[in-house]
């Protein structure tokens, strides 16, 4: 036709294109549903070629139309070939087109070729064939005229039907497609589900590690030290083994309560904005460092902070916890040496927490796997500051920065 422009030499000619993009889809088994389908679409395509029939054949105005036995012959093959409509939908529409310049009563077998392409082609597809069809049916208007109304108003007929039944099957096809992205939301939907309870889980099994590893073990190291003293001088003073004995005492029934808490906030989470258990502040670090003192370790403690009840809990919370695990790392590692403490920082600036010890060559006394400075690292990110740890000089430092809102 004059409206298409001829396909240039180096890209491949439309029709071979078309038929490539539009392959054969796999074979599937046929189901109840669509063996309905199928069984309507013969019917209605057959009554509407028996319904052509008998209207040009029993006009008022007598119509010209083709011979009736290969308008019938091909008619009945149309409607048979609309049972292969889902394997090679393109094809057999391009087949339809032309047997509709020879036979009107394929015209029903050729809608629903029109239909079944607008339904499982993309619109390019669907708009060349109802091209051709548009086509097809001028050139037999154009052989076959209605006496009844002009060629041009035929054409207008023609344009129109064609028309709805492209719509109509664009509409199938939309549909079809929503349901399928609805149905495909549904389902990542769920999957996204899925990997949140999961990572909820992860960082919930992580959580009650750290917070294990971090109320557990300066406890379990202080009854280690004090054990191993008891150990290595059994004939230490009475007075000085019944201390170390209280020691011991006091640190067991603290880690008893100590997990005992631990443990109540398994069993009654009380959600996510409520505090973990137990959960100590930066003005619970004084009694810290005497805890350690009373141990046996030598502690320097510099606090630049003139109120620390203005700290945030949680800030003062995860500096609590770094103080906490320094000085038992410390004491694993570094037995006998003095320990530096500092606390300093201001609302704005933020909070700095700063502990140092020397390095001890002796082997450690109580074994480590290095998980609390990894944790320690963790809780700095999640608060939002940075966590500096390893050797300098000749100490071993531990620097952490926590972010103090002005």
């Amino acid at each position: 036709m004059s409206g298409i422009a001829a396909p240039r030499p180096d890209h491949p000619s439309l029709l071979p294109a078309l038929l490539a993009a539009d392959a054969p889809e796999g074979r599937v088994r046929r189901t109840a549903r669509d063996w309905a389908i199928d069984v309507l679409c013969f019917v209605l395509a057959a009554g509407f070629g028996i319904f052509m029939l008998y209207v040009t054949g029993h006009s008022s105005h007598p119509m010209p139309h083709p011979p009736r036995p290969p308008d019938v012959i091909l008619g009945a093959s149309a409607c048979l070939l609309l049972w292969s409509r889902r394997r090679w939908p393109v094809p057999l529409a391009l087949v339809l087109a032309v047997t509709g310049v020879f036979s009107v009563t394929s015209v029903g077998a050729a809608a629903v070729m029109v239909f079944t392409v607008a339904v499982h082609r993309p619109f390019r597809t669907v708009a060349l064939i109802a091209l051709t069809h548009i086509g097809s049916s001028a050139v037999y208007s154009a052989f076959y005229p209605d006496p009844s109304q002009s060629y041009w108003a035929s054409m207008a007929w023609t344009v129109i039907m064609v028309g709805a039944v492209v719509a109509w099957g664009m509409f199938v096809r939309a549909r079809r497609q929503l349901i399928l992205s609805l149905r495909d939301r549904a389902l990542r939907a769920e999957a996204e589900q899925q990997l949140r309870v999961g990572q909820a889980r992860h960082q919930e099994r992580a959580r009650i590690a750290r917070e294990m590893h971090d109320v557990l073990a300066h406890r379990i190291s202080l009854l280690s030290v004090h054990a191993g003293a008891l150990e290595f001088r059994p004939d230490a003073p009475p007075a000085e083994i019944a201390q170390a004995a209280g020691v011991i005492r006091a640190s067991a029934h603290q880690a008893l309560q100590d997990l005992r808490e631990v443990i109540g906030v398994l069993r009654d989470d009380a959600g996510d904005d409520a505090p973990e258990r137990p959960q100590p502040s930066l003005t619970d670090l004084p009694a810290l460092i005497d805890e350690s003192r009373r141990a046996g370790m030598a502690v320097n403690w510099e606090n630049k902070i003139r109120d620390v009840s203005v700290v945030p809990s949680n800030i003062g919370r995860s500096a609590y916890r770094t103080v906490q695990e320094s000085l038992t790392n410390a004491r694993k590692h570094a037995p006998g040496a003095v320990v530096r403490v500092m606390v300093d920082g201001s609302a704005g600036s933020g909070l700095t927490v700063e502990v140092r010890n020397p390095l001890v060559k002796a082997a450690p006394e109580i074994p480590g796997a290095g998980a609390g400075l990894i944790g320690l690292t963790e809780r700095a990110m999640l608060a939002g500051g940075r966590l500096e740890h390893g050797r300098l000089e000749d100490d071993f430092r531990v620097r952490a920065w926590l972010p103090w809102p002005a």
